[in-house]
């Protein structure tokens, strides 16, 4: 009975911990912020989507919607997709900081929307993290 207890009791800080993270107090020279890491893979029903592909999407899709400032790099991943499958692909990796609020919420899903149907993906992965920024 007591390992029961103790395992709800590591449960519980668990939880209280990933609370905590979402009221992440900054210093007072720095400002609350989001750092978003999206990985969006390059392969397509008809090949991959290529580096001027990708470009033309960064100008396009993500510049007018995060016109203060982006980084990106290319990286190889692995994910399973629905079908149980495990797939093997050259990514793009998106990272974004950014204020929490509801126009920016809205326009990152909207880019993520755009490239899942431009480039017929099954899935982006989206990596949000509370941060603390100084310039």
């Amino acid at each position: 009975m007591k390992p029961i207890v103790l395992v709800l009791a590591l449960a519980a800080s668990a939880l209280a911990g990933c609370a905590a993270s979402s009221a992440l107090r900054c210093p007072p020279n720095e400002q609350a912020a989001i750092n978003e890491l999206i990985y969006f893979g390059t392969g397509t029903p008809d090949g991959a989507v290529t580096e001027a592909q990708w470009g033309e999407y960064l100008r396009d899709v993500v510049t007018p919607r995060f016109p203060q400032g982006l980084t990106t790099w290319r990286a190889a991943g692995q994910w399973r997709s629905q079908d149980g499958s495990l797939t093997r692909e050259d990514s793009y990796v998106l990272n974004l900081v950014h204020r929490e609020d509801g126009a920016t919420e809205k326009a990152v899903q909207e880019l993520i929307e755009t490239y899942k149907q431009r480039f017929r993906q099954e899935a982006v992965l989206r990596v949000k993290t509370p941060s603390c920024t100084s310039l």
